[in-house]
């Protein structure tokens, strides 16, 4: 490509859906595609008119381009691997149209060329000085728990090597990969001495090795909550408002947690100065509705278990493990759109194997 830019969004005028977008690229591509080429008035003809249409589709939504070969220029939308967002780059890319000259592509692509170097200050991060070693722990073995080592790192400049060692892991697994397959990574510049160190080229076979075992461990397992106990918590923070919480205690006990690795986190906030934390009547009869709706769409059987909710200091949290991560995050999204003007909401996603997140109820 003859440049590559990522641009931040900001808001401007309503646009309505994946169609607006593609309706107003198409009427403009011509126009894109001389000032992409020719590297001129980007700002002007390309960059700030993009920056409005995606934010408004999904705010999250960002950007690269340039050119992909002579005559064809390329636009790759990203989530800047925000699990909760892949979806949404993913069926905006899907519903883009055919233009000539143009190609689409949803997230950011693994390196089109076997041997590559990114170069960040005075440091070269490449194949020649990159290497990884796997750490296992029994009580957690679908774990995929890595520690990159770079000969060169030195903690005067741990922050430049860090995000020179996440762009190279970008540009070397792709974004999707570099997003959801990894649990736990350290990035480090030397190994313990019974630590197998294995070339950084291996990662990507290592890596589609691990995730496979993992699919064929649990992609059968489903859960049925019908019969499951649920508990409460009650508690005082450290400011003295009480906490309450309801958690189902059975589904908590569960040995295959690892089947539904993606946690759901829902948070809304209210306020609540007036009842020390708590949301008063008309805010609890609202995020009341709004959770049922929520429950009647996040089904169990179909990979969705509600763990629980907790409620104090001006924010209730409600909490799923999910299989997956993209319908969650879309069936979500629509749900909060119809509570918007009522609540103020947002959610995130994130993967915890073995539901980590609520080691915390078992201290209640």
């Amino acid at each position: 490509m003859k440049f590559l830019r990522r641009m931040f969004p900001s808001k401007y005028e309503n646009m309505a859906s994946n169609t607006d977008f593609w309706n107003w690229f198409s009427a403009n591509h011509k126009k894109i595609w001389k000032a992409v080429h020719k590297g001129e008035k980007t700002e002007e003809v390309f960059f700030d008119k993009m920056m409005s249409k995606l934010n408004q589709i999904k705010d999250g939504i960002y950007f690269l381009t340039g050119m992909y070969d002579s005559r064809t220029a390329e636009l790759i939308l990203t989530a800047d691997t925000n699990i909760k967002n892949i979806v949404f780059v993913e069926d905006l890319i899907k519903s883009a149209p055919d233009i000539d000259n143009w190609r689409f592509t949803a997230l950011k692509p693994e390196a089109k060329i076997s041997r590559f170097q990114i170069k960040m200050e005075n440091h070269t991060f490449s194949e020649d000085n990159l290497s990884f070693f796997a750490t296992y722990d029994e009580n957690y073995p679908d774990e995929i728990d890595l520690t990159i080592v770079y000969d060169y790192f030195n903690e005067a400049e741990k922050e430049v090597i860090i995000n020179g060692v996440y762009i190279y892991l970008n540009n070397l697994l792709g974004e999707l990969s570099s997003a959801t397959i990894i649990d736990h990574l350290q990035i480090k510049g030397s190994s313990p001495k019974n630590a197998e160190l294995i070339p950084i080229s291996k990662l990507k076979d290592y890596l589609a090795w691990r995730e496979s075992e993992f699919e064929q461990k649990y992609q059968h397992k489903r859960y049925s909550a019908k019969k499951d106990n649920w508990g409460s918590f009650e508690a005082a923070l450290s400011n003295g408002n009480p906490y309450f919480a309801i958690a189902n205690t059975t589904i908590l006990e569960w040995n295959h947690k690892a089947s539904h690795p993606w946690i759901l986190k829902i948070e809304i906030h209210y306020d609540g100065k007036d009842h020390r934390g708590l949301p008063n009547s008309e805010d609890s009869y609202i995020m009341n509705a709004f959770e049922d709706e929520l429950h009647k769409v996040l089904i169990d059987t179909e990979g969705y278990l509600n763990i629980g909710r907790e409620t104090a200091d001006n924010l209730r949290e409600i909490f799923f493990a999910c299989k997956e991560f993209r319908d969650s995050s879309r069936i979500t999204h629509q749900t909060i759109s119809r509570y918007s003007d009522q609540l103020k909401i947002d959610y995130h996603i994130y993967k915890d194997k073995y539901w980590q997140t609520f080691d915390r109820f078992k201290h209640y």
